[in-house]
């Protein structure tokens, strides 16, 4: 008995252990890294939409992860105005995966 509650205890740390390292610290990095700050403000919206605004438009979404991890890579425009999101070829998928559940946590 006490050795399958260690595998159900391990087997629950290995799933959880990848969502623990996408802390909002390591999301935060990965925007100043990226100069993500330089457009997006977490309250404000500078010259794009404030990480608040996405993250309530896309509550609830169950595609917006995806959506967003597209948006970020080729860029886009017309769903918050005119002005363009750039592409972002150069940054590494994983890392636009962690920005973009990181924007998706914002209260």
């Amino acid at each position: 008995m006490k050795s399958r509650s260690l595998v159900v205890a391990g087997l629950g740390l290995m799933l959880t252990g990848p969502l623990l390292a996408q802390s909002p610290e390591a999301g935060m990095e990965l925007a100043k890294k990226n100069n993500c700050l330089a457009c997006h403000g977490m309250a404000n919206k500078l010259v794009g939409p404030s990480w608040q605004d996405i993250a309530k438009k896309y509550a609830g979404d169950a595609e917006a992860e995806a959506k967003l991890v597209t948006k970020v890579r080729k860029g886009g425009k017309g769903v918050w105005g005119e002005v363009p999101m750039p592409p972002n070829v150069t940054v590494k998928e994983a890392d636009v995966r962690t920005l973009v559940r990181f924007v998706l946590a914002v209260k």
